[in-house]
């Protein structure tokens, strides 16, 4: 199957009987597989979709003509409950087939009304442990030099402040939930406070002069699949992929070190890491060795955009809180962010470089 050839089902998977729904998906990109040989397997990590994964235990590929380990899996995404709202789904698809034919994200296998189907990628996903570990963190690096590297032929603006724009609209004014609206109005300003609030943040992210790069835009610790054996690291879950500031998705990046479950931002990558982490970046970025200038430049910027990063998912989570049927406190998410953006705000904001 070629990659212009990704089928489009029409078919509703229930979010309550996602295994049943992946049954019905499976009927039609592997028919060959016996139904009483598959084994459902429920990712609980995610805090946006639901996931399953479809184990064929028969291992009775040989009519695909695949003789991966990884055909004997399909993994099927259900969205979360009106993040159509939040995602372009797409532009989503074009995304994993652009990435897909560089070799940085998986195949897709098919498209349903709302969910996808996807190759299964090897390996674990990261940890606040892991993250930092030295045979890991430089692989991520260089793939995200990588990826920002990618071009579609159409390029475009930073996605941040058209997203944000878009994430503030959808603020409800009042949530249906009156214990939710009571618990968010002690918390968070009024939309209108916090337009303002970024709209001041933003006009001074623009005068960093951060590049215009294809960004993942979304990679927290469980988009980023290591592999041990292979020594390589694939992101996955492009939902957010556009073009955007090169420093906004290394800053969200290093934001997400404090991970989900457990939120600790003191996680937080300090100053001799990040330098580290950005010069392996920028070799790989730029093809070839970086001045101490340069690193140092990027340093800022990362820090700044990484206020952004907080503010942009602060807004999402409140909009989750109104909608998402997943089982999260997205408010008390929303309050971690907030408070640690505003926690950082003054002494990011006053970092500077030298040219």
């Amino acid at each position: 199957m070629t990659d212009d050839e990704v089928p489009r089902l029409e078919l509703t998977v229930d979010e309550q009987d996602v295994v049943r729904g992946a049954t019905e998906v499976l009927k039609v990109i592997r028919p060959h597989w016996l139904s009483d040989s598959v084994r459902f397997k429920l990712f609980t990590d995610g805090i946006t979709n639901k996931l399953v994964g479809c184990f064929n235990q028969n291992n009775n590929n040989a009519n695909c003509g695949d003789d991966s380990a990884s055909a004997d899996v399909v993994l099927v995404r259900v969205y979360g409950n009106k993040t159509d709202l939040l995602i372009d789904r797409k532009k989503e698809t074009e995304n994993i087939r652009l990435l897909h034919r560089y070799g940085y994200a998986p195949a897709l296998y098919a498209t349903f009304r709302n969910g996808l189907a996807y190759e299964f990628v090897p390996g674990v996903t990261l940890t606040p442990d892991t993250v930092r570990d030295g045979r890991t963190w430089p692989l991520v690096a260089r793939r995200m030099a990588q990826m920002h590297k990618v071009e579609d032929g159409a390029g475009g603006e930073p996605m941040l402040r058209g997203k944000m724009d878009q994430f503030l609209k959808l603020l409800p004014a009042v949530f249906s939930d009156a214990a939710k609206h009571a618990r968010i109005s002690a918390i968070f300003p009024s939309a209108a406070e916090l337009r303002r609030d970024f709209d001041d943040l933003y006009g001074k992210l623009q005068q960093l002069d951060s590049p215009t790069v294809f960004c993942h835009n979304d990679l927290l610790l469980g988009n980023v699949i290591y592999n041990a054996e292979r020594g390589q690291v694939t992101f996955i879950d492009y939902e957010y992929a556009c073009f955007n500031h090169q420093a906004f998705d290394i800053g969200n990046h290093f934001t997400e070190f404090a991970g989900i479950d457990e939120i600790d931002y003191g996680r937080y990558p300090e100053r001799e890491f990040q330098l580290r982490w950005l010069r392996v970046y920028l070799e790989e970025f730029t093809g070839g060795p970086c001045s101490d200038s340069d690193v140092e430049r990027l340093y800022v910027q990362v820090n700044q955009f990484a206020l952004s990063a907080h503010f942009l998912w602060t807004i999402w989570a409140l909009i989750q809180a109104e909608h998402s049927t997943i089982d999260f406190d997205f408010i008390q998410f929303g309050q971690n962010r907030y408070e640690e953006y505003r926690r950082r705000r003054d002494a990011f904001l006053a970092l500077t470089y030298k040219n």
